[in-house]
């Protein structure tokens, strides 16, 4: 169905948004979380400031990730930028999955508030205290509220578009 100026839309089911999300090209993030002695990481797409003042930062996890199910338990989470050279980080928390392996055992990593793990290597970094958990569907919204953080490495930061061919090391329906 043609619009008035010309364009297709539709309103039911959610084929019609694959041209709508093909479009973007956000900052992938390395999320890490540490809880009952656990800990885990993943490299995350759907993540953003949802607040100036205060400032605050969202950052959602898949239900189907090791990492959500650590942070379901855990007060804070950090949040790490990576840089577009970065691509072998990116593919370890995107394409492995904690349940198999553990994916810190040789990173340059230090403990940052409350006992996150920070990736010393990351463009920039902050941790957060998690203010909201919200239900987005097959994901998991985590609202934060920064707390500590730092930089690193310069360069531009690592996109979707540069992420892309990293299969999911967690299952995925």
């Amino acid at each position: 169905m043609a619009d008035v100026d010309g364009t297709t839309g539709g309103r039911a089911g959610t084929a019609g948004m694959d041209g709508f999300f093909r479009r973007l090209n956000p900052d992938m993030c390395v999320v890490t979380a540490v809880a009952d002695g656990e800990r885990a990481g993943c490299l995350v797409g759907f993540a953003s400031q949802c607040s100036i003042r205060p400032p605050r930062f969202s950052v959602w996890l898949s239900k189907a990730n090791h990492t959500y199910r650590v942070a379901r338990a855990a007060q804070h989470l950090a949040v790490h930028l990576l840089t577009r050279d970065q691509r072998e980080l990116a593919e370890l928390f995107g394409g492995q999955t904690g349940d198999e392996i553990d994916k810190f055992a040789h990173l340059d990593r230090s403990e940052g508030y409350g006992g996150a793990v920070v990736l010393r290597e990351a463009a920039a970094w902050f941790v957060g205290t998690i203010l909201h958990r919200t239900d987005g569907g097959d994901h998991v919204g985590f609202v934060l509220d920064p707390v500590e953080w730092g930089e690193g490495r310069d360069g531009p930061l690592l996109r979707l578009s540069d992420a892309a061919g990293i299969d999911a090391g967690h299952p995925v329906d």
